[in-house]
């Protein structure tokens, strides 16, 4: 059977905290583990990126990867919402 209940989910936007010491090491393993890099800020120990869903329990298991939090997209209403 096909269809959108069976499709696997699109991947989710995830920002990754790691050890800075051990950066790019943890950014390979970390490709390795199922994620697409988009940005890294080595200096501050993190980077952002993409990932299947089911994949980030793999991330975090990952040695030197301190914590795996989702993106979250905030938006503002229009100017003339009367949510303002």
């Amino acid at each position: 059977m096909t269809g959108p209940a069976h499709e696997a989910p699109g991947p989710v936007g995830v920002i990754v905290s790691v050890d800075p010491d051990r950066f790019a090491d943890v950014v390979r393993a970390a490709s390795g583990a199922g994620l697409t890099v988009t940005g890294e800020q080595p200096l501050l120990g993190f980077l952002t990126g993409t990932i299947a869903e089911d994949r980030i329990p793999v991330l975090e298991a990952v040695d030197g990867v301190e914590a795996v939090d989702r993106e979250r997209i905030m938006g503002i209403p229009p100017p003339d919402s009367p949510l303002q």
